[in-house]
């Protein structure tokens, strides 16, 4: 980590951020995934959603079990379906889809799904802001980084179930646009926050070491 570290304090004293951003966003990336995993989030999808219609349920986790063998594409399929049926399943259905289409390296269609459960005013406000997260997410590398700041905002509100995750997209964000003292003092802020995950805090912390002057 020490290496890591003494790069960026390289690149910072050449201002060269974007080829900081370029070098480490994907470091960025598996954070906020590691951030999910610790949230826990699927897992609570998938326990409530597990009481309702017992068919699509069948379908459901007869496809998550497919992905663990490996066949994706029959996977596909089946959340393709699912979606289709309407309900709680088929909102996780999409996100799988996209998650799916993720691994394929088709970022664009990943984000027009999310995209679309993020302007579904039929979902929980809970799954949009996911999606809203997870679209920003996959797309901040190409997109314009003010205008994925202005998504974030909402979900950057106390109270909001995904501000710590929302925040350090922020950062990454704020980064990628050649703030570095915005980018600072939201890690600095995320690493002193005790409700936030210990591993995003524990992120959060190294990233403000490597930006402080």
């Amino acid at each position: 980590m020490s290496d890591i570290l003494r790069e960026i304090e390289d690149e910072l004293r050449r201002d060269n951020l974007l080829k900081l951003w370029q070098r480490y966003r994907t470091h960025v990336i598996i954070a906020v995934l590691v951030v999910f995993a610790i949230a826990g989030g699927v897992v609570v999808w998938r326990n409530h959603l597990a009481t309702q219609r017992k068919e699509v349920s069948t379908q459901f986790f007869g496809a998550l079990s497919l992905i663990g063998q490996g066949k994706d594409a029959d996977a596909a399929v089946l959340f393709d379906k699912i979606a289709q049926s309407g309900g709680g399943y088929a909102v996780l259905a999409r996100f799988e889809r996209a998650d799916l289409l993720t691994k394929t390296g088709n970022q664009v269609g990943a984000v027009a799904i999310y995209d679309s459960i993020a302007k579904s005013t039929d979902t929980d406000p809970e799954y949009r802001d996911l999606a809203t997260l997870l679209s920003v997410m996959h797309s901040l590398a190409t997109a314009d980084p003010k205008s994925e700041i202005a998504r974030l905002g909402p979900l950057t509100q106390s109270g909001n179930a995904w501000r710590p995750s929302a925040l350090y997209l922020t950062a990454a964000a704020e980064l990628k646009a050649g703030d570095k003292s915005a980018a600072l003092a939201i890690y600095k802020k995320l690493s002193d926050d005790l409700s936030a995950p210990e591993g995003l805090r524990a992120r959060a912390t190294e990233m403000a070491a490597a930006l402080a002057p």
